[in-house]
């Protein structure tokens, strides 16, 4: 009968040093020479900042020494009591044009643009057979009389509305118009004598108007 004997044990095989003193050596150099550039870097940078930061200082103190000097130079003065009377009466005296201005142009003065418009609207309005013998117009146009003849009474209306046409007369109504047609003068003694049957007054052949813008009444 045979028996093996196992003679191997592992202590005796040859162990790999894996931290020797060279690798452990350059690795430590390796971490020095790391930490070396990063504090020289840290101080590259930092002297960056504090550069940065001085000129930001020097910066601030000009702004803050002109800001000085401008408000010495540029102080609140005090309040001259002469000026601001003569701006007060100057606000006064453009309040008051202000108020003119819309006096006059409220016609409670009167017509301040002349009558000349309203003589040229009747100057173009050129009736054949009718013809004027008075105008009258008073403050801003608001009372206006019109008097004339015309030779049939019926070209009195045509007048009036061409009239009320022009521009100057558009929103001016006429309250009253009186048509009457005239007698003729009576004849004088002589003719009574040389001719009995004509003593009677004889028509007019024209008709005559009186036209208002306000009733005569009201007028009176």
């Amino acid at each position: 009968m045979s028996q093996q004997i196992n003679l191997f044990n592992p202590i005796f095989l040859k162990q790999k040093k894996f931290f020797t003193a060279v690798p452990m050596a350059e690795a430590l150099g390796l971490i020095v020479a790391g930490a070396l550039l990063l504090n020289w870097y840290a101080a590259q940078s930092v002297g960056e900042l504090e550069k940065d930061a001085e000129a930001g200082k020097a910066l601030l103190a000009k702004r803050e020494q002109r800001l000085n000097q401008a408000r010495v130079q540029f102080a609140p003065r005090a309040k001259d009591a002469a000026l601001e009377a003569q701006v007060l009466a100057a606000e006064a005296e453009l309040k008051a044009l202000h108020d003119v201005s819309s006096v006059l142009q409220g016609g409670a003065l009167g017509n301040t643009a002349g009558y000349a418009e309203y003589f040229r609207a009747f100057s173009r309005q050129n009736v054949s057979g009718l013809w004027l013998t008075g105008v009258s117009i008073n403050g801003a146009g608001n009372d206006i009389g019109v008097q004339g003849r015309a030779m049939q009474a019926t070209l009195i209306p045509n007048y009036i509305a061409r009239l009320t046409g022009e521009r100057i007369m558009r929103g001016k109504t006429f309250a009253s118009l009186d048509i009457a047609r005239p007698d003729a003068a009576l004849p004088t003694a002589g003719a009574i004598a040389a001719a009995p049957t004509a003593a009677a007054a004889v028509a007019s052949p024209f008709v005559e108007f009186n036209l208002q813008s306000t009733p005569q009444e009201a007028a009176k």
